[in-house]
């Protein structure tokens, strides 16, 4: 008998705790880094965080300067990449909505020689 209530109290404990991660409000950004000619730019780092600079996050883009971040808290985050030390500005204020796929450019200034 007490096993069988704790296998009952383990599903409801399951059963809520998926209820609350499927009500989370989250959303993703996903975006392109283009070099001063507007070509794509390959395993460039891409930097993410929160708009007071906290929680950092990165990725790199793939062969297509492609990059994405998945399932970020709904808000504005700021955002920038870097390719061997030629840095793009900050985007500020990019804002991640619930549900929702933000889309966005970045590119890199011409590298000083």
């Amino acid at each position: 008998m007490r096993r069988l209530a704790s296998i009952f109290l383990l599903a409801a404990i399951l059963m809520i705790s998926a209820t609350a991660s499927a009500g989370e409000a989250v959303g993703a950004l996903s975006g392109t880094l283009l070099d001063s000619h507007g070509r794509p730019v390959a395993d460039a780092a891409v930097i993410i965080q929160t708009s007071d600079g906290l929680h950092p996050h990165a990725t790199h883009t793939d062969a297509n300067g492609h990059f994405e971040f998945n399932r970020f808290s709904i808000g504005q985050y700021d955002l920038r990449a870097s390719y061997y030390s030629v840095f793009t500005d900050w985007m500020r204020r990019v804002l991640i909505r619930s549900g929702k796929t933000t889309q966005v450019t970045l590119r890199l200034p011409a590298a000083v020689k």
